[in-house]
């Protein structure tokens, strides 16, 4: 069983930046690879970013690509995401995520991830 716990989150405006981190538990938090995704009001959770279970390898959605930045500490049990030049369509709950299928390719479809972190709140004001 793996615990996710996000922080980070808060209000700033338009043009900055926030640094979202996702504290995990877990001996096997190194194997996995992990994603974060976004829900705003009324609309359905949608991708952000990925990270493979080495950080070799990320994925971005296209409307990130270019302001975030994912990462990840595997000594530290964290995975990062840097957002800069945020936008007001950036405001959303966002959340970490970990696939524990190991070997499986990065994906960006929700039900592929298995555990859950309980989201933390970005607000970006005009």
């Amino acid at each position: 069983q793996v615990q996710l716990v996000e922080s980070g989150g808060g209000v700033v405006q338009a043009g900055g930046s926030l640094r979202l981190s996702c504290a995990a538990s877990g001996r096997t938090f190194s194997n996995y690879n992990l994603g974060w995704f976004r829900q705003a009001p009324g609309k359905e959770r949608e991708f952000v970013a990925a990270i493979s279970w080495s950080g070799g390898n990320t994925y971005y959605a296209d409307s990130v690509k270019g302001r975030f930045t994912i990462s990840r500490d595997n000594a530290k049990n964290t995975v990062y995401l840097q957002m800069n030049s945020l936008k007001v369509e950036d405001t959303a709950v966002y959340y970490c995520a970990a696939d524990r299928d190991i070997g499986r390719r990065m994906s960006v479809l929700s039900y592929a991830y298995d555990y859950w972190g309980q989201g933390t709140q970005v607000t970006v004001s005009s």
